[in-house]
């Protein structure tokens, strides 16, 4: 009994911990280290240091399961083994190199990132909070790893278990599935679809939110008015914004010094009814009453994952055009767009599709010469279900007149054969396309004016920034570099970034969730100046002259 009381119990721990280490993989540990360290190199958005963690530890993980199976590689090829003295002096030298390589790239962590605020004109950081991102990378590590061990524990025991039916090999096959559609369902059925419902319902409050400082519009011309088709408390959050905001044309008259009409709004809302066809149909409607038809102007507007419409476009081309505009929306999400682009990147199409069919289908019936020049907008998710909403061979007997997408979202079937199939000598984040007769890029220099080039009868303009994530991710960035990040680069693209295996990949997904936290007139948060100059080319507004340009803009720097 003495002897058991004197047993010192706590000191089998460290036994347990020392072989806890020791289980690690040495050569996982180097690679996963150099994939740590080089997740800390800038990419297209400036990243907090959580961000920054998260990114690291999966690039860890990353880089520490292709270890694994390298080494896995050597043994299955029968080569050479070192002796055990030789294994213990190369995991220990492997820590050491390890340690170091980290601390370093942590240091430098801070200039890599300053490289990119520099071109956004942001302050310059002093610290990149280096032990707060290598404890959070080493915990996230560490859960991963505990992960991957227990589906390997899931398949021996599956495949054991099976062993005593099948032959070994039809065990281990069918245990290895069995085990990853376990784990895929537990992820995708659990932990995905309630995050999923969990963002959706936080969404849908907000957007059933009703701003105290929003009341109805008291005009009958205007949607949400009670001589409307349309509930104003069923337009949504951010479509009751857009009709309540915008520019007066007593406003617009002021600045050109002359009369001029107040713009057209109609929103549709998602809960004003029921089907994509309804909505389509309640617009159409909501427009022929409001005088939609009646204006020179009429644009089709495919709104964000959220229903919001960017007034930094809208606001400015209402200015443009005098305010002889009319604008029509139809809302088909309360989700972000990168949220809805990465779960459900056809979300939309159908309302979008409906929208195009009603609108241009009954233009076409009105004469030509007294219906208003059609035009089609769209900004993210909205852009990509914009230029899906059209086939332009359905379109070419009797074509609208143009279309302005900004910040086309990396999936868009239209953007993505244009961008492949460009004038050879020129860059991927600014294309030129056949003649440019019928479709030119943009961005932050206005590059609309091309020597030699001539609008046809259509004008498409893609307005893009080459450091906005939401074009420029490519899932293919896990292992080859993306055209964009070859030389010349884009003006807001630090030149210290670089391409690695898989690393580049989960920065570039990062930097999606963080598009729309750059400074606006960089990633995906697009600035009034820009729109003016894109509005310019496709509209070709007549009677505005370079000056009313000049001054249209410094009216709307840093308005938004």
């Amino acid at each position: 009994m003495e002897h058991v009381q004197q047993t010192d119990l706590p000191r089998p721990f460290p036994r347990h911990l020392l072989s806890l280490l020791r289980s690690f993989s040495t050569s996982g540990l180097l690679v996963g280290v150099l994939f740590f360290a080089v997740s800390l190199t800038p990419s297209l958005i400036p990243r907090p240091y959580l961000i920054q963690a998260v990114i690291s530890g999966f690039s860890l993980a990353a880089g520490y399961a292709i270890g694994v199976f390298l080494r896995w590689l050597w043994s299955f090829f029968e080569l050479p083994e070192p002796t055990v003295r030789r294994a213990r002096t190369l995991k220990i030298a492997a820590a050491i190199v390890s340690i170091a390589a980290a601390a370093v790239f942590l240091w430098q962590a801070a200039g890599w990132q300053n490289t990119v605020r520099h071109l956004m004109g942001l302050e310059s950081i002093e610290s990149a909070e280096p032990l707060r991102i290598g404890l959070v990378a080493g915990l996230l590590f560490v859960a991963l790893v505990f992960l991957a061990r227990l589906f390997r524990l899931t398949f021996r025991v599956l495949s054991r278990w099976l062993q005593y039916f099948l032959t070994r090999p039809i065990a281990n096959a069918l245990g290895g599935l069995i085990a990853l559609a376990l784990f895929w369902s537990v992820a995708n059925g659990v932990i995905f679809k309630f995050a999923l419902r969990a963002a959706d319902s936080s969404f849908q409050q907000l957007d059933a939110l009703i701003d105290p400082d929003i009341a109805p519009p008291v005009d009958p011309a205007k949607t949400g008015s009670d001589a409307s088709l349309l509930n104003w408390d069923e337009l949504g959050r951010q479509g009751r914004q857009f009709i309540a905001s915008g520019p007066t044309g007593a406003e617009i008259g002021a600045f050109f010094g002359g009369a001029a009409p107040d713009p057209v709004r109609v929103y549709v809302g998602l809960n004003s009814a029921e089907t994509a066809q309804d909505r389509a149909k309640l617009a159409l409607e909501e427009l022929k009453r409001a005088g939609g038809f009646e204006r020179k102007s009429l644009f089709i507007v495919v709104p964000t994952g959220t229903g919001w419409i960017d007034p930094a476009a809208l606001d400015t081309l209402e200015y443009l055009l005098h305010g002889d505009v009319a604008s029509v929306a139809v809302q088909y999400s309360y989700l972000t767009s990168w949220l809805s682009l990465l779960v459900e990147p056809g979300y939309g199409s159908e309302v979008a599709n409906a929208l195009f069919d009603e609108i241009y289908g009954y233009w076409t019936t009105l004469p030509k010469d007294r219906r208003p020049k059609l035009y089609l907008h769209g900004l993210s998710l909205g852009a990509m279900n914009s230029q899906g909403s059209v086939d332009l061979f359905d379109v070419i007997s009797d074509p609208f007149q143009g279309a302005l997408w900004s910040g086309p979202p990396f999936q868009s079937a239209l953007w993505l054969s244009v961008t492949a199939n460009r004038v050879p000598d020129s860059p991927a984040w600014l294309p030129r396309y056949r003649d440019s007769s019928i479709i030119r890029f943009t961005n932050q220099e206005n590059s609309l004016e091309i020597p030699g080039a001539r609008w046809g009868a259509m004008r498409i303009v893609y307005l893009q920034y080459a450091s906005d994530p939401v074009t420029f991710f490519d899932p293919r960035s896990f292992y080859r570099e993306p055209d964009w990040m070859k030389a010349p680069r884009g003006p807001d693209v630090s030149p210290a970034l670089s391409w690695f295996p898989v690393v580049t990949g989960l920065q570039l997904l990062a930097d999606m969730a963080l598009a729309t936290t750059s400074p606006i007139g960089y990633g995906h948060v697009y600035a009034p100046e820009h729109y003016i100059d894109s509005w310019m080319a496709v509209t070709d507004p007549k009677g505005v002259t370079a000056a009313d340009v000049g001054r249209l803009k410094a009216e709307f720097k840093g308005k938004f």
